[in-house]
């Protein structure tokens, strides 16, 4: 029988032949990233050097990243004073891949692995972000990991004690609705099998919905697939892949394909057909709770966000864009933008799509996951409700257990900017 991509990866990382569902691997890390938790991994890391009488060092300093996003700019002397920490200990330590604050480099995580080339198909990628997941657009095995795993990471390079998950594989065939996007499909999935249904297991996407999607739509749908529980999302490498690795990342070196064997084993296969989707919303307080946006419009909101690492890339803002130019949100509501990156930033305000927004009367806030999280912008006042581009709707997601949290597509969330209530694309008045 053979083997499954995680399967293949796994052992290639393991120095096997190959893995069975179940077996316990130590695999080699390609890339471990961490954002500003690294602070807390940097405790561990210590810890773990405490009374050995040896110089703390990490295993390779071109490996490990570390990109500020939660809290940026520093909204706290608490969160200013770790980040200061945390550059000490880059310094110290020499880490390679580092971004800061400042507007040419920064941006939340999981665009930046990407956007810079730094996860390749077929290794294994760990962050201490449950939504690392993202990365497996790319062909990667990548999975979320605690600050003690990553400080043990950052000694040693490999992941201790991993068990070999069983994949489920998503067939997606057929074509896209106009103004239906994989944000629609990954909540559909999620709706689907409910936010327990893959738990301990691994979505690998196939089909030619999947095969025709850009890098951008990988990176929403396997970003999201934690939400049902999985360890990982997974796309087999493609044309599309070593195209986004060499002519938006920039990467000149050897690329190597690792796929999946035909008569691999699955747990199970889930079948969709992408053209009968309609625009999906979930509804507060949890992912799966998804419904067709037919049975929720008309709904009020106060606030709407277009952005984050789940879309807030630069075909996001511009199908926002596309539907706001030349009018005006509605009163009382509050529309916030906010790139995945700097570099989309650039892009979006060169090509005209921020000032687009902008008019119609969309605050443009800088890269980071703040309008996400709620931690220092774009907080929910008591009794409030947003809808949202993001990936999170838990009761408090946006700083304020006291409000509700309803997720969309960038289409839906302009189209619903514009009434000041849940709209469908092309029936915004």
């Amino acid at each position: 029988m053979g083997q499954t991509l995680v399967q293949k990866i796994l052992a290639k990382a393991s120095g096997r032949d190959k893995v069975e569902v179940g077996d316990i691997v130590e695999p080699a890390v390609s890339l471990a990233m961490s954002h500003e938790n690294a602070a807390l991994v940097m405790n561990q890391f210590y810890e773990i050097y405490k009374g050995a009488n040896l110089e703390p060092k990490i295993w390779d300093s071109s490996k490990i990243a570390i990109i500020f996003d939660h809290r940026v700019p520093a909204e706290s002397a608490k969160t200013a004073t770790n980040q200061k920490l945390i550059r000490a200990f880059v310094r110290e330590q020499g880490i390679m891949k580092f971004h800061d604050i400042r507007g040419d480099k920064m941006g939340i995580c999981h665009q930046i692995l990407p956007e810079y080339g730094y996860v390749r198909p077929g290794t294994v990628v760990v962050g201490t972000d449950s939504h690392t997941t993202s990365h497996g657009a790319l062909g990667a095995f990548a999975f979320g990991i605690g600050a003690t795993e990553m400080a043990s990471v950052w000694v040693l390079g490999t992941v201790l004690n991993v068990p070999v998950p069983a994949t489920i594989k998503v067939l997606a065939h057929g074509q896209f609705r106009k103004n239906v996007y994989p944000k629609d499909l990954i909540l559909h999935l999620i709706g689907l099998v409910t936010n327990k249904g893959a738990n301990y297991k691994v979505f690998e996407f196939h089909g030619d919905a999947i095969k025709n999607m850009p890098t951008s739509g990988r990176l929403t749908i396997c970003n999201m697939a934690v939400e049902a529980g999985a360890t990982a999302g997974i796309v087999p490498p493609d044309e599309e892949t070593i195209n986004y690795l060499r002519n938006i990342a920039g990467v000149t070196d050897d690329i190597e394909l690792v796929l999946p064997d035909e008569d691999a084993k699955y747990d199970h296969v889930i079948d969709i057909d992408v053209s009968a989707l309609e625009p999906q919303i979930a509804r507060p307080h949890a992912v799966d709770n998804v419904t067709s946006i037919d049975g929720i419009s008309g709904l009020k909101v106060d606030q709407i966000v277009i952005g984050s690492c789940t879309n807030g890339r630069l075909d996001d803002i511009k199908v926002a864009a596309d539907i706001v130019k030349g009018k005006k949100i509605a009163d009382g509501v509050r529309l916030l933008v906010f790139p995945a990156s700097g570099r989309i930033y650039r892009e979006a305000m060169e090509k005209g799509y921020l000032m687009d927004l902008m008019e119609a009367g969309a605050v443009i806030a800088n890269p980071g996951c703040g309008p996400c999280l709620g931690i220092h912008q774009g907080a929910l006042g008591d009794g409030e409700r947003a809808l949202s581009t993001t990936n999170r709707n838990f009761k408090g997601r946006m700083g304020n257990p006291d409000s509700e949290v309803y997720l969309c597509s960038p289409a839906v969330a302009a189209a619903s900017a514009l009434t000041g209530v849940i709209t469908k694309p092309n029936e915004e008045k």
